[in-house]
């Protein structure tokens, strides 16, 4: 009912003001796009020539997913904006480019030969049928010889096989057209999808109080466009800096390519709610649970398909109420590293339903269903609007205006940093083309020298590996998100990291991952691995020994975690005997060492506890 009453307004708009308004059509030029970590806020600029009186600026060749709500125009001159419509013509549908038009007459090429090939199969198929069936020679009184016996089973063998190895033949023909026709479909996907989209159109009835050229910006919110960051981490060895390249991970499927434009991206969410949460009141009852909280580390990999089975290419994954995202290769394959507080993954892509769904293995395959939601739903908004349109429906406007900051340090690259209240953005002065066909397009934003220091821990409990940190001091300053992080360390890719910043204290901390010159070992002391009885009470004692060696040829600063257990009941007694100088935090039963390691030294840690429990009871000890 409301897109057919706004259907119905927007037919008298038309036929009230087609009688005695001319209408100029303008087709302008994307200038600058501000994108957001969902969406992208677009800049026409145009400058058009107008007679005095009413006439109808009508923008043409826009993007299909523009949100009504957010037109905003601006003109400069002696002249009034009446009123603000926005359309979509069905009839101007967005062009495709001629590769897309190439692969889909090849594709077309290709069914009619499937067609002409099922044809033939099915003709000869007919054929054996009918020679089958009539294998009998003469009639219930003939009587025949040896000769026509002999032509006749000579003549059906012949036909037969002729018509078996055609039936082969043409079955491995199809084969092969069928693998051609999917190599098809799966580049068209990923060029852009199946869809067809009607084109976006925005009509602006101004009064000119004088003939001549006015400036116009027309603004607006689109969809299916958005940018996830991620890092490149590099240290040259120990004793030099970080150097963190921030990089933008962008695509867009508008529909509009993006030619030399001036881009922007904002941390903003302009598609997020943002009213703060509340909390309810949570009621004890008996029979009722508390709430239950997931954690998940590691990652994600799969594969997004359409509906026939079809690996779709550019689809965006991304971890829900995060910026960590990720986008399927050419065959609709995707990894993604995960935080420890990750629940969900949200997948999106142009023409296709976003889904949101819970993590629940570390293999997820999706399947993509097509969005059925018309695109034909007509809004109005308006700027100063006249009498005779009060009668339309009006549109609250959505202004994004930013309140600027100071701005970062000069990079490499031309850009600005700006740190809004609530987002930072960065400014490429560099002009930019980023084409509408879902792919993914990484911008160099910024390049940062990181001082740093760095520190080698280990956990021998868990595994007898070293891992290399590196701690980074005032990191706020730079605006960081989260994101995953390509690490390198001594010119060698090490492997993928996270930059969880929503959950660094005053120092953040990088895993290098993995060095194999420091060595680390812990065993058990069996010798003084012992049990005694005194009165009623047991007495279980424990003694570990860890060892480190630095292999390499500088010195090294180590921490090295290792636990006692902490009693829960008094009746049980936990003493600690011997800790080689190590700190003993009491309510966790943690015990840290925190030393430093000359080149090709070893250091050897020793653990010894015991535990007194009553006799005639069974205790569990490492």
């Amino acid at each position: 009912m409301k897109i057919l009453s706004s259907l119905f307004l927007l037919l008298i708009f038309h036929q009230s003001i087609a009688q005695v308004s001319p209408e100029k059509e303008v087709q302008s030029k994307v200038e600058e796009a501000t994108v957001f970590l969902k969406g992208a806020q677009i800049l026409r600029k145009e400058t058009v020539t107008l007679p005095k009186g009413e006439s109808i600026v009508k923008f043409t060749h826009l993007s299909p997913f523009i949100a009504p709500k957010s037109i905003q125009l601006k003109a400069d001159g002696e002249l009034t904006v009446l009123g603000i419509n926005h359309q979509q013509n069905f009839l101007n549908q967005s062009e495709k480019s001629a590769s897309l038009l190439k692969l889909e007459k090849a594709l077309e090429q290709v069914n009619e030969k499937i067609e002409l090939e099922n044809t033939y199969l099915s003709i000869a198929q007919e054929e054996i049928i009918f020679l089958q069936t009539n294998r009998l020679i003469g009639g219930k009184n003939e009587t025949l010889n040896v000769t026509t016996l002999k032509q006749a089973a000579e003549y059906y063998g012949n036909q037969l096989t002729a018509l078996k190895l055609q039936t082969i033949e043409r079955n491995s023909t199809i084969k092969k057209l069928l693998e051609e026709k999917n190599n098809l479909q799966s580049q068209i996907n990923s060029l852009a999808g199946e869809k067809e989209f009607a084109s976006g159109e925005v009509l602006v009835r101004v009064d000119a109080k004088v003939s001549g050229s006015f400036s116009f910006e027309l603004s607006y919110l689109v969809d299916n466009a958005g940018w996830f960051p991620s890092y490149d981490i590099r240290a040259k060895d120990i004793n030099s800096p970080v150097s963190l390249h921030y990089k933008a991970n962008l695509r867009q499927d508008t529909k509009v390519d993006w030619e030399n434009v001036k881009l922007t991206f904002s941390s903003a969410e302009p598609s997020v709610s943002g009213v703060a949460p509340e909390l309810r009141p949570y009621l004890l009852n008996y029979n009722t649970a508390p709430p239950s909280y997931s954690q998940r580390t590691g990652s994600v990999a799969g594969k997004v398909m359409d509906p026939e089975g079809n690996g779709l290419p550019g689809v965006t994954i991304v971890v829900s109420g995060t910026t960590i995202g990720a986008t399927s290769d050419f065959g609709g394959n995707y990894s993604i590293t995960l935080p420890n507080r990750a629940s969900q993954l949200t997948y999106s892509f142009v023409g296709y339903v976003s889904q949101t769904l819970p993590i629940t293995a570390d293999v997820m395959n999706v399947v993509m269903r097509e969005d059925k939601v018309a695109l034909n739903e007509v809004a109005v908004t308006a700027y100063g609007i006249s009498k005779r349109m009060k009668g339309m429906a009006e549109r609250q406007e959505v202004k994004f205006d930013a309140d600027e900051a100071q701005a970062m340090q000069s990079q490499p690259i031309p850009m600005a940093q700006v740190e809004n209240q609530t987002a930072v953005t960065f400014e490429i002065t560099t002009p930019y083309s980023i084409q509408s066909d879902s792919k993914n397009y990484t911008v160099d934003m910024v390049t940062y020298e990181l001082p740093a220091f760095y520190q080698y821990f280990a956990v021998p409990k868990v595994n007898n590996t070293a891992y290399l940190i590196a701690g980074i001091t005032n990191w706020e300053q730079y605006q960081l998100l989260e994101g995953e992080a390509n690490v390198f360390f001594e010119q060698t890719f090490v492997g993928k990291s996270l930059l969880d910043v929503g959950y660094a204290s005053d120092t953040l901390e990088i895993s290098l991952g993995r060095d194999k010159m420091v060595t680390v070992k812990r065993e058990k002391e069996k010798d003084f691995t012992e049990k005694s009885f005194l009165g009623n009470k047991k007495t279980s004692s424990r003694m570990w020994k860890t060892t480190i060696k630095n292999n390499k040829s500088q010195p090294i600063s180590m921490v090295v975690l290792d636990q006692v257990p902490v009693s829960t009941l008094e009746e049980i007694e936990v003493t600690v005997q011997s800790l080689s100088g190590g700190k003993h935090d009491t309510k966790t039963g943690e015990i840290k060492w925190d030393f430093e390691l000359a080149p090709s030294a070893t250091k050897a840690l020793e653990l010894k506890y015991e535990v007194k429990y009553p006799r005639s009871k069974n205790l569990v000890i490492e």
